[in-house]
């Protein structure tokens, strides 16, 4: 049966324009209506914010640190609420990365840095900020990079902006923002075996198109995100930019307050979208009965279900990214592959996403699992995700990979193919060396 008859993906539609004052706003509206000192804000409003975070990476943050040298300034708004995370091209794979890194590190070191990540303490940075508390539900946050909307994930309005804006940002503060409509997208039903929060949004995705949230807020809510995990929950918001997304967000509820739990010092408010909130359309999914999905090349939204692609051969699977490389992915990638050995004809690789999921990753003995499958394990960075190093694909070759995106020439050469996928389906598949379902592999 057709996936997309088998789910009921029904909708309503809201016209965000008749938000007026007796309508109540979204989380997003609210978060932005205070940092821009407004009591209100409605879809469409222009508005100057407070920045709580702002953050850069050894690509952008430079671009970032000419322009802010250019103003002729000498100090940075709050070198408390700038993080630094070099990630991308580290560790360093040429003369001209180790130069990039080093412009970072001498920036930090200058204006005094508290949330400069070096090799050895780093992690890729968006599974690197939630992990040491350095997001909190209400704040706003930007970064020069696009998928810095995950930590919507936590309940904050987290959205990639330019490096000359990241520039700005640091010598002032603030940054400004269109506010925009919000998508509501509720998915109901408890998920199958195998399923999470990477197939939710891969799903999504599939429905809407690569452009179908353009510049809105994707609100993701229902009693399947209820049960879901905040690892799952930071991938689904991870891939909202995929979808053209501002932001993808999920209000705060008691599983975010335990991940809060000992990692955040000082007060933090929550703020939540109110029950008569206007939103431009809603989305209604049952996902109970949802195959694992997969995106196929060359677009993150040609998403079918695992069974229509099953028998793709491959020579690469890649576990992790600041989308698939946290704990919780790790632990379901090995215990799929556990004493079983990757196909010959395939090279697996396993990226832990930062230095504290790699340490609990080798005490549970997961990375052991991986070694004897016979995969590589790697210390933490983006890597091959944005064919930046090590795991680079040749002409012709296919790889399954449980990143973000899949475009032309995303992993190496222009004529290589990517699919995308959960990690529980790129495990399985390196081990039968083609794409298939989990239940092939782990039974």
């Amino acid at each position: 049966m057709n996936q997309k008859n088998r789910l009921d993906h029904g909708s309503a539609s809201n016209n965000s324009t008749n938000h007026g004052s007796t309508h109540g706003s979204t989380m997003v509206e609210k978060i932005l209506a205070a940092k821009s000192g407004k009591k209100r804000v409605a879809p469409g409003n222009l508005v100057n914010t407070k920045v709580d975070l702002a953050l850069g990476n050894d690509i952008t943050a430079p671009v970032a640190i000419k322009e802010f040298e250019r103003f002729g300034v000498d100090k940075v708004f709050d070198p408390e609420k700038i993080v630094l995370v070099p990630d991308h091209f580290t560790p360093n794979k040429d003369i001209a990365s180790a130069e990039q890194a080093l412009l970072i590190r001498q920036f930090a070191q200058k204006y005094k840095i508290k949330h400069y990540y070096e090799i050895g303490r780093m992690g890729i940075e968006h599974a690197l900020l939630p992990e040491q508390g350095l997001v909190r539900p209400g704040e706003v946050i930007i970064g020069a990079d696009s998928h810095t909307c995950t930590y919507g994930a936590l309940g904050a309005f987290a959205t990639g902006v330019g490096s000359t804006d990241l520039a700005a940002a640091m010598v002032i503060g603030e940054a400004w923002f269109k506010v925009p409509s919000t998508l509501r997208f509720e998915f109901r039903g408890q998920l199958p075996r195998w399923v999470g929060g990477k197939d939710l949004i891969l799903y999504t995705i599939g429905q809407i198109g690569v452009s179908g949230a353009r510049y809105r807020a994707m609100e993701f809510a229902g009693s399947a995100i209820s049960n879901l995990s905040v690892d799952g929950r930071l991938t689904m918001a991870n891939m909202a930019i995929e979808a053209g997304g501002k932001c993808g967000y999920v209000q705060p509820d008691q599983v975010t307050f335990d991940y809060l739990k000992g990692r955040v010092t000082g007060p933090y408010e929550a703020v939540y979208s109110d029950d008569d909130a206007v939103y431009e359309q809603i989305f209604s999914f049952d996902v109970s009965d949802l195959e694992p999905q997969i995106a196929f090349p060359p677009s993150p939204d040609r998403v079918r279900p695992v069974s229509e692609a099953e028998g793709i051969e491959l020579q690469q699977v890649v576990i992790g990214s600041c989308t698939n490389g946290r704990i919780e992915d790790l632990r379901i990638a090995a215990a799929v592959i556990k004493n079983k050995r990757v196909h010959p004809a395939v090279r697996m690789l396993v990226i832990p996403a930062t230095q504290q999921i790699y340490r609990q990753a080798l005490e549970e003995g997961l990375l052991t699992t991986f070694i004897d499958a016979e995969a590589v394990v790697s210390t933490p960075t983006c890597g091959p995700c944005l064919g930046g190093h090590m795991g680079i694909l040749a002409s012709g070759e296919k790889a399954l990979a449980t990143t973000n995106r899949n475009f032309v020439g995303r992993m190496g050469h222009p004529q290589s193919e990517v699919f995308l996928s959960g990690p529980a389906v790129a495990a399985a598949s390196a081990v039968a060396g083609k794409i298939v379902h989990p239940e092939e592999v782990a039974r």
